[in-house]
């Protein structure tokens, strides 16, 4: 299978624009440049590998799985594929710092098939280092996913979350202070009484979607924005201690200073500013 790329699309800056890529059920071989994810299969399926690569023009896909056209449609979600950058490169390609974004076919955030996914990954980056992130992502794919035929784990679904109990999560997970948060968002999807899916499509202000996602207990505004970015919208920049850091070493001579001087800084970039900001801070990985 393959997928025709879009202008601008980079395979490379896209698998590597920020961390999911090292977070299971993702695996990327960096000799071979394939990017692997372990989908969760149809009714009565078994979940099953994709492997991601890339030719001269295409994406290239790679599956044992049968519905070709919900695996097609999966991996151009995965990469952004059918996002709009345009406005985005045009507001940045005659900024002397800025410019090299076009350049080098940056903008598009590597993302999970689906919004639960990245909410509960999002949730597991908060007030910790990211090696306990990996971790507690690596237990949760393998101690509460679906086996594939070869023993692979898909992410689990919000059923199987929510079939275990909050001491699970702290004591087979080491969620730590998240093990209620995961217990009680898991049973808040499965019994339908949430959709995050519905958030991609929302017609929602930014604002009023930023406080519904902060309705969920353990989201505050770094992860609401952070899901934000995820949903295909960048108006926050989803400030943490990293990017503040970074922020401040570049920017202010190492000096620390407000959050409100931070925002002023990217203010021009409007609605973009938040994307902006995470590939300014984080150009040394791309390079």
């Amino acid at each position: 299978m393959f997928i025709n790329k879009p202008k601008q699309f980079n395979f490379k800056t896209t698998v590597y624009s920020h961390g999911w890529y090292q977070l299971a059920p993702f695996e990327l071989d960096e000799e071979k440049w394939h990017l692997k994810y372990v989908f969760k299969g149809e009714t009565g399926e078994k979940p099953f590998a994709v492997t991601i690569s890339e030719t001269e023009k295409k994406i290239k896909i790679e599956s044992f799985g049968k519905n070709i056209e919900k695996i097609t449609e999966n991996v151009r979600h995965i990469l952004r594929i059918d996002e709009n950058f345009g406005e985005f490169y045009q507001i940045t390609e005659n900024e002397t710092d800025f410019a090299w974004i076009k350049k080098v076919g940056a903008g598009r955030l590597l993302r999970s098939p689906t919004v639960f996914e990245d909410l509960v990954k999002t949730v597991c980056t908060t007030n910790c280092s990211w090696a306990l992130t990996k971790n507690m992502v690596e237990n949760l794919v393998k101690k509460l996913g679906e086996k594939t035929k070869t023993d692979e784990s898909s992410f689990p679904t919000a059923e199987a979350m929510a079939s275990v109990d909050a001491e699970f999560y702290r004591q087979e997970i080491r969620a730590g202070y998240r093990s209620e948060y995961f217990a009680e968002l898991a049973e808040t999807v499965a019994s339908g009484k949430i959709n995050p899916e519905n958030w991609l499509n929302s017609d929602l202000p930014t604002d009023e979607l930023k406080k519904e996602i902060k309705n969920i207990k353990g989201v505050g505004n770094y992860a609401a924005e952070n899901l934000l970015k995820l949903l295909g919208r960048y108006d926050g920049l989803a400030l943490d201690s990293f990017l503040r850091s970074e922020f401040y070493k570049k920017h202010n001579n190492g000096n620390s200073c407000s959050d409100k001087e931070i925002e002023n800084f990217y203010r021009c970039f409007g609605k973009w500013r938040g994307l902006v900001m995470w590939f300014d801070m984080s150009k040394r990985w791309l390079d």
